[in-house]
């Protein structure tokens, strides 16, 4: 947000609900005409209203969530990569495995048989807070380190 181009509180609050149904539903099927028409905006002007507010596109930021909780479901070492991308809402599995590695650094296989090694014993809110991907395309590839 600049001081040329201010929002108005009932568009950052519009922007929050939005924002908020990304956080409650990355699982369906959601796209931005849909968010946008729920706030009674246009897909356009939500995604450059968005992208002002939070630094990131709706569909940015909603493909970090879904990855965010893909990255626990893998730790947990109990699903397929096939199974936890069509569980976080993502409908294909190449496009899923693409920004994962972007986000994290290394493909969901290789963090599925070794991101849970890094973080033995360690409390899950810990380990989301300190596993949590990065949203600029700079992950590191020794932030998970494989052996």
């Amino acid at each position: 947000m600049t001081a040329r181009h201010p929002q108005d509180l009932q568009t950052l609050a519009l922007l929050r609900r939005v924002r908020d149904r990304m956080d409650r539903e990355y699982a369906k099927p959601l796209d931005v005409e849909s968010l946008a028409r729920d706030v009674h905006l246009s897909a356009g002007h939500l995604s450059r209203q968005f992208k002002r507010a939070y630094g990131e596109s709706p569909y940015s930021y909603l493909m970090t969530r879904r990855i965010e909780r893909a990255m626990t479901l893998l730790r947990r070492g109990d699903l397929s990569v096939t199974e936890v991308c069509f569980a976080v809402g993502s409908s294909s599995l190449g496009t899923f495995s693409t920004r994962f590695t972007e986000l994290v650094g290394v493909p969901p296989s290789v963090y599925r048989e070794h991101g849970a090694a890094y973080v033995p014993g360690m409390l899950p809110c810990i380990a989301k807070q300190i596993t949590k991907p990065v949203r600029n395309r700079e992950a590191p590839r020794s932030r998970v380190l494989v052996p």
